[in-house]
């Protein structure tokens, strides 16, 4: 297949993605005071968070009060275990660890006397091998630029990336989740398709690519669809996401490798 047919296969995949995984049929809701748990563990050796916060109603401003008095720890398949402190209110941190691909992770958080552990394992890392843009097929007219990543997915392994875009330091709201489903072995070449931001020749645009466990692609994956299929397309988060979390509340906690790239938009 020569580097053109997969290219527009890729599009492809990226629109139909959404009609060949099964997700749960969420109900968007406007519950409020909900737990929400933002945890990361990642390969990256430096501080790692967790952040705990409530949920606010669609209808308000993004601003959700921060949960504080919490008691957070990580432990590792290999005895380890860490004890976060808070610093802000709501952010839980730890200094100077690193994750190891093939390691699991359980996340413990105590509050209101409440318990929530989730568990993750981190997948091996996949190396980004650079990002580029090219001229928007849908908004030529603007002279707009959008985003394509490289990588070789490993052959035989089942993998599952999230991709973060950030455009002058401002991140797009878009959610970018994939399998390699179709993809198995190949050399990728991915558009990453968006509406949130305008991009054009000079600006800063940079990639943060993470290797996930398939609990956590379910999650951003299932964010990913209920974005796309949100009047005007985008702009409803669901209230009750599948998560990795129990007993289930708001969020989710992943142990993922991590990779950034940046480039001038040309």
């Amino acid at each position: 297949m020569n580097k053109s047919i997969l290219y527009i296969t890729l599009i492809l995949i990226a629109f139909a993605a959404t009609s060949c995984t099964k997700v749960i049929d969420l109900q968007v809701k406007n519950d409020t005071g909900i737990l929400v748990i933002e945890g990361n563990i990642t390969n990256i050796p430096g501080v790692q968070y967790v952040k705990l916060s409530q949920n606010v109603p669609f209808s308000s401003a993004n601003s959700y009060p921060p949960v504080s008095g919490a008691k957070v720890t990580v432990s590792d398949n290999s005895g380890n275990k860490y004890q976060f402190t808070e610093e802000p209110a709501g952010t839980y941190s730890i200094n100077a660890i690193a994750g190891i691909p093939g390691g699991t992770y359980t996340m413990k958080v105590t509050t209101n006397g409440k318990t929530y552990t989730a568990t993750s394992v981190m997948p091996s890392a996949v190396t980004l091998d650079s990002i580029t843009s090219k001229p928007s097929d849908f908004r030529k007219t603007k002279n707009l630029r959008n985003i394509v990543v490289h990588y070789q997915d490993p052959a035989g392994v089942a993998n599952q990336y999230r991709f973060i875009l950030y455009i002058n330091s401002v991140q797009v709201n878009e959610v970018f989740a994939y399998n390699d489903e179709f993809i198995d072995g190949r050399y990728v070449n991915l558009e990453l398709l968006e509406n949130n931001i305008d991009i054009h020749p000079g600006d800063t645009a940079k990639i943060e690519f993470q290797c996930i466990d398939k609990p956590v692609y379910t999650y951003w994956y299932t964010l990913m669809e209920q974005q796309q299929n949100a009047p005007g397309g985008g702009g409803v988060t669901p209230s009750n996401p599948p998560t990795n979390i129990s007993p289930a509340t708001l969020g989710y906690f992943s142990a993922h490798t991590t990779q950034s790239e940046t480039i001038i938009v040309k």
